[in-house]
């Protein structure tokens, strides 16, 4: 499952042989259902679109279903594949289940019982930290790699795709929204070496760059100072936290929290941020940055959640405040236990 003619694609790390497993079981498939999950974001929704084309390039019939719908900015990648959010009741017949960019079944919401009862084969392609039982057929997983986007170009290569549009498109807008346009710390060398190869293909980073951060609402900057105006500094000023309690008739949403955790974590001494949203169902949504070594994915797992090292999130039972209050010990806990261990 070479691919025959690529001499400009960039090195890749040796494929191990679960991967290889991954990949027979993608070759082997004809019919296949692609998953996402909940709020899927552009690694999510880039990967699916790519590794859709590459599927369909093989003559293989393939589905997307996702609990929720593609967001505004990333609209573009409708162009090229359908997305179907799930309305409930039975998957399309297929023999193979990818999911991406997730590794817990929970993550697919509503989805998850149908995938249960399906007698598919399941895979997942990932690069998040994964706690617990493997409860998959296969797995294509490097926690190393910049962005599951990379997992798919690596798929491509492996199954003998060679690049078009589509796969491109969505391999770089994988690539960009995991990377924070290549200034996070997980951006290395084959990240570049890829996005230089997409780029060579015909992939135009400008429209792109356009439609994923150009877009914004006009209550967005409201939203964000309603945020702001609720920072606090903890633990001498290392720890940035921000709750933001449902919005009051006439106040501006804001449910997305990047622009805030961004700004928040450029502060030269914070070094880690806790971004708390309350959300419907007496539940609140935790998205956590770090920088230097603190380890967000640690904090989350603590409370059902997980992700990265420098970029996690959980969803909490429990009101706003009280909420708080344990995250913020925790994250002070685990701070001081650092410090101890430095010493």
């Amino acid at each position: 499952m070479a691919e025959t003619r690529d001499s400009a694609a960039p090195s890749t790390p040796p494929t191990t042989a679960a991967q290889r497993q991954a990949l027979e079981l993608l070759a082997g498939a004809s019919r296949v259902v692609l998953c996402g999950h909940m709020r899927p974001d552009g690694d999510c929704l880039g990967s699916q679109a790519a590794l859709c084309a590459v599927l369909e390039r093989l003559g293989k019939t393939v589905w997307i279903y996702n609990p929720d719908p593609v967001q505004p900015q990333l609209d573009y990648l409708e162009r090229d594949v359908r997305f179907q959010v799930y309305k409930g009741g039975e998957l399309p017949v297929h023999d193979l289940a990818v999911m991406l960019d997730f590794c817990e079944l929970s993550r697919t919401g509503p989805i998850a019982a149908a995938l249960g009862r399906s007698p598919s084969k399941k895979l997942i392609v990932d690069h998040h930290l994964f706690h617990g039982e493997p409860w998959w057929d296969g797995a294509y997983v490097d926690t190393t790699a910049s962005a599951t986007g990379v997992l798919v170009r690596r798929i491509a290569r492996g199954l003998g795709v060679m690049l078009d549009a589509r796969i491109a498109r969505g391999v770089f807008t994988a690539i960009v929204t995991d990377t924070g346009w290549f200034k996070y710390s997980n951006t290395d060398a084959e990240t570049f070496a890829i996005a230089g190869e997409l780029a060579a293909s015909g992939v135009e980073p400008a429209p792109i760059y356009a439609s994923i951060y150009q877009r914004n609402s006009r209550t967005q900057p409201l939203g964000v100072a309603r945020a702001l105006s609720r920072l606090e500094y903890v633990a001498d000023g290392r720890i940035a936290v921000v709750d933001l309690p449902l919005p009051a008739p006439g106040e501006a949403e804001l449910p997305d929290g990047d622009d805030v955790l961004d700004l928040l974590r450029a502060v030269g001494r914070v070094e880690v941020v806790l971004f708390l949203r309350e959300i419907e169902g007496g539940t609140v949504k935790l998205s956590a940055r770090s920088k230097g070594a603190f380890d967000v994915n640690r904090l989350a797992r603590g409370f059902g959640g997980g992700g990265h090292a420098k970029a996690s999130g959980a969803t909490i039972g429990g009101a706003l405040g009280e909420v708080r209050a344990r995250l913020v010990t925790a994250a002070v806990s685990q701070l001081s236990s650092a410090e101890s261990v430095a010493r």
